[in-house]
């Protein structure tokens, strides 16, 4: 497999990107007029942002090692198995939109990235379990998302990079900008519930009552195992936290089994299978020619192929 652009004589040591794809998929779906469509009338928008997000996030980092998790389903993932409510409020996608989800896919292998996708784990998952693969050989991790779940990921020496937003947190700015720290990050969902993927939380604890909770507690087991303490807390209504804290204690523990990533996939990887190679761009021409995109993206893209020479 050809080396990247500048992973020659590189170890494990250096970044991994790693993208959260429907992030930027959902973002272009959204932001970019669907009567962008193809000889056949069928919407491109997706296709052509999450194509152009792509190309600069490639050129900005010429990534030596980089994945891109994209989800399969809203309705298979082992989430739903302990919990069928999961993510039950969300329309499905329509079908111009899937159908851009499958080429978006095409577009990144032809890009010669690594993709990753299951029908049981949700690309945060995949997301969190090459991160703690890549981690465990001493390498850092730079997480290309918006999305503050993926947040909980970070450890010391890893980068979470809303790339849309043009900001970038280092582990110790993610207490500051979100509230607690990343380990606590699930805690916290578990506590307030998350309402983006129908999960109940403690009835009455809201984002600054959980953020000042987790300021005391380190996690749901320091705060259970010494509740009393609750009430020395300057927080408003201690009595009645307390007493929902006590009524809903399983709750709070299963909601946090529903937000807290999985780390541990089955996951057949080495260095290679992380490495960026060469775009096809004889692929890629032939996707952009069939979207009706016109010559620029494919020029940017024999731009990109010109770096593996």
């Amino acid at each position: 497999m050809p080396a990247g652009p500048t992973s020659a004589g590189k170890s494990a040591r250096h970044p991994l990107h790693l993208v959260d794809a429907s992030i930027y998929i959902f973002r272009a779906w959204f932001s970019l007029p669907d009567s962008m469509t193809d000889g056949n009338g069928q919407p491109v928008n997706a296709v052509y942002g999450f194509s152009r997000f792509l190309g600069e996030l490639l050129q900005k980092e010429k990534p030596a090692h980089i994945g891109i998790a994209f989800d399969e389903s809203l309705t298979s993932s082992f989430r739903n198995e302990i919990y069928p409510e999961y993510k039950a409020n969300r329309e499905p996608a329509p079908e111009e939109l899937k159908n851009q989800f499958s080429i978006c896919k095409a577009v990144a292998v032809a890009m010669g990235l690594p993709v990753f996708s299951s029908n049981r784990y949700e690309a945060d998952d995949i997301i969190g379990s090459i991160a703690a693969w890549w981690r465990e050989r001493d390498g850092r991790s730079i997480f290309v998302t918006r999305d503050k779940d993926l947040a909980q990921l970070l450890r010391p020496g890893d980068e979470y990079w809303d790339f849309a937003g043009r900001r970038r947190l280092q582990y110790e700015g993610i207490k500051e900008y979100y509230g607690v720290h990343p380990e606590q990050i699930a805690d916290f969902l578990a506590l307030t519930g998350d309402s983006v993927d129908n999960i109940r939380g403690v009835p009455g604890v809201g984002a600054k009552t959980a953020e000042k909770l987790l300021d005391r507690f380190a996690d749901l087991e320091a705060l259970y195992a010494d509740l009393d303490q609750v009430q020395n807390l300057s927080i408003r209504g201690t009595a009645r936290i307390v007493n929902a804290l006590t009524e809903h204690r399983e709750a709070a523990f299963f909601a946090r089994r529903l937000t807290r990533i999985a780390c541990d996939m089955d996951l057949e990887l080495d260095e290679d299978s992380l490495r960026w190679s060469q775009p096809d761009t004889a692929a890629l021409d032939t996707i952009y020619g069939e979207a009706g995109f016109g010559p620029a993206l494919a020029a940017e893209a024999r731009k990109l192929a010109k770096q593996f020479q």
